[in-house]
């Protein structure tokens, strides 16, 4: 048994080695259209299977280029390619843009006034703070009162030394 393995395993590797060895003992096949590549081929011999006498008498077959063209495996996808941002310079600036200082709108809400017969007193509220003022008191140093009349406050915001006015009467 072990003489009908090495038989065969021989016979095996025998004929793989003659179809490695003769290729051009086959003919390609019929279909054959333009190519790029010339193979030479046997002559045709009136016996079916009989080897030519010499090969240069043969002829030249013409065998089709099947290289693939492109990536076979490119991505495929059924979404429109990304376009690519366009960039656009524009010139910088360097200098900043200086805002001039503006005067802030009086932050005090007019509660009322208390009229003495040595001066005039008036109750300002800023939130939750209520102040008690009288002409030339300075409140939390930015606002200083310059002038009170029956109708209005004359105050002046201190960073700015900007006048405001605010109204503390009516006609009646």
């Amino acid at each position: 048994m072990n003489t009908k393995r090495v038989t065969g395993w021989v016979a095996f590797f025998g004929v793989t080695a003659a179809l490695a060895w003769l290729p051009e003992y086959f003919s390609p096949s019929d279909d054959a259209d333009s190519t790029d590549v010339a193979v030479a081929t046997p002559a045709k011999t009136a016996a079916r299977g009989a080897l030519p006498a010499s090969t240069t008498k043969a002829k030249t077959a013409a065998i089709k280029d099947l290289t693939p063209t492109g990536d076979l495996f490119a991505g495929k996808s059924w979404k429109a390619a990304p376009t690519l941002a366009t960039v656009t310079e524009t010139a910088v600036n360097l200098t900043p843009v200086v805002q001039a200082p503006s005067l802030p709108p009086v932050p005090f809400q007019f509660v009322g006034k208390l009229h003495d017969r040595s001066d005039l007193q008036v109750f300002l509220q800023n939130g939750e703070k209520i102040y008690v003022v009288r002409n030339g008191d300075v409140i939390d140093d930015t606002w200083k009162i310059t002038g009170i009349s029956d109708l209005e406050l004359s105050l002046v915001y201190l960073p700015l030394h900007l006048s405001q006015t605010l109204s503390v009467g009516s006609t009646q």
